[in-house]
């Protein structure tokens, strides 16, 4: 019988994946993992918040009433250096980081499968919303959208290897939230009901820059908001406050609307200007990973997601110098954010992904 460790959250989701794995025949044990205390990340009062002593609870409830083991990993050190501090010199650089994508690829998938590893485990397996198949042609594991297309998170797994894929089940990828919650309400489950996790989970009320300031220390330096004449506009409060495409919070009027358009972190200087100047039909991605293919040779039609949330939009990709690849697409798109993930695919599947890197100043 296979081994398949199976990372609960303390959630709904990953609660129902251990059931199935269970009916599909696999010898199942938990895992949760601590990642941060409360008070490293400047919450002192009792609140909601990812690795909570109840999500641990709900989750050794779950693993208790399924009747299979259930441990806890403090990847704590990990999650410091991996996703947080990249976080804030992301910010400190002018970018708008995804730190869910550097969380999956350093702490979900590579330290957690190196832990299961060394307990004598077959797999790793997560409540996430995608699948996985093997293409029998190629012998490539490729990952695929989750058929619920509104909870689909293949967007946020681009950048899983070979070995990874190989050694990871999606049990949820083939079924859709409702039937999640059905499940989860017939077995009696602590958290039938439970909310979906929102926004970053070590961030208080989605206040990145209070986040910045407060707990890391990174102080925020006024400097010139200027238009692209290089027209000095006002002062801004430091360049943790903004990313592209922002209108709101920008603290001061100009007669009329004026979007976040660029952000030069050397000069501490935030662009302003209208909405149509923060579209573009190129960018540039670095620290790309290719799941469908070993490497891109030549251009390739693909469709491209540069937000979690966004539609795909058609787009050729081309191979460039350093592993970067250069995207053209069909029609000019809005708000491309450096930091954030440009992510390729054909059809259902993923061939793809990197970070979208800043143009040259």
């Amino acid at each position: 019988m296979a081994r398949v460790l199976i990372a609960m959250s303390g959630g709904v989701d990953s609660s129902v994946a251990a059931v199935l794995l269970m009916e599909q025949g696999y010898e199942v044990g938990g895992a949760t993992f601590k990642l941060f205390e409360n008070e490293d990340i400047g919450i002192t009062e009792r609140t909601r918040t990812c690795c909570s002593l109840e999500d641990v609870l709900d989750a050794k409830s779950v693993a208790h009433k399924l009747g299979f083991r259930h441990d806890v990993f403090n990847f704590g050190l990990q999650f410091q250096k991996d996703v947080i501090l990249p976080f804030a010199e992301a910010y400190a650089c002018g970018e708008t980081p995804n730190p869910c994508i550097e969380c999956n690829r350093s702490i979900k998938f590579e330290k957690f499968l190196e832990r299961a590893l060394l307990l004598e485990y077959d797999y790793i397996a997560t409540g996430h919303y995608a699948r996985i198949e093997q293409d029998s042609a190629t012998g490539r594991y490729l990952l695929k959208k989750g058929k619920d297309g509104s909870k689909d998170q293949s967007y946020a797994l681009y950048t899983m290897s070979q070995e990874e894929l190989s050694r990871t089940l999606f049990p949820l990828g083939n079924l859709y939230k409702t039937e999640i919650r059905e499940i989860a309400e017939k077995k009696g489950f602590v958290n039938a009901k439970k909310p979906d996790s929102q926004d970053i989970c070590f961030v208080k009320d989605g206040d990145y820059a209070g986040f910045l300031e407060k707990t890391i220390g990174l102080k925020a330096e006024e400097g010139d908001f200027i238009d692209k004449e290089g027209t000095v506009l006002g002062k801004h409060k430091g360049i943790i406050h903004y990313t592209v495409g922002q209108r709101k919070g920008l603290g001061k009027t100009f007669g009329k609307p004026m979007y976040v358009t660029g952000i030069n972190a050397e000069k501490k200087q935030v662009f302003l200007g209208s909405n149509e100047e923060l579209f573009q039909d190129t960018l540039v991605a670095g620290n790309v990973n290719f799941i469908s293919i070993p490497e891109l040779k030549e251009p390739m039609e693909v469709t491209v997601k540069t937000r979690y949330k966004q539609a795909e939009v058609p787009a050729t990709i081309y191979p460039r110098e350093e592993g970067t690849v250069f995207v053209k697409f069909k029609e000019k798109q809005r708000a491309i954010t450096p930091g954030q993930a440009a992510v390729f695919y054909q059809d259902d599947i993923v061939v793809g992904g990197g970070k979208i890197l800043k143009e040259k100043e």
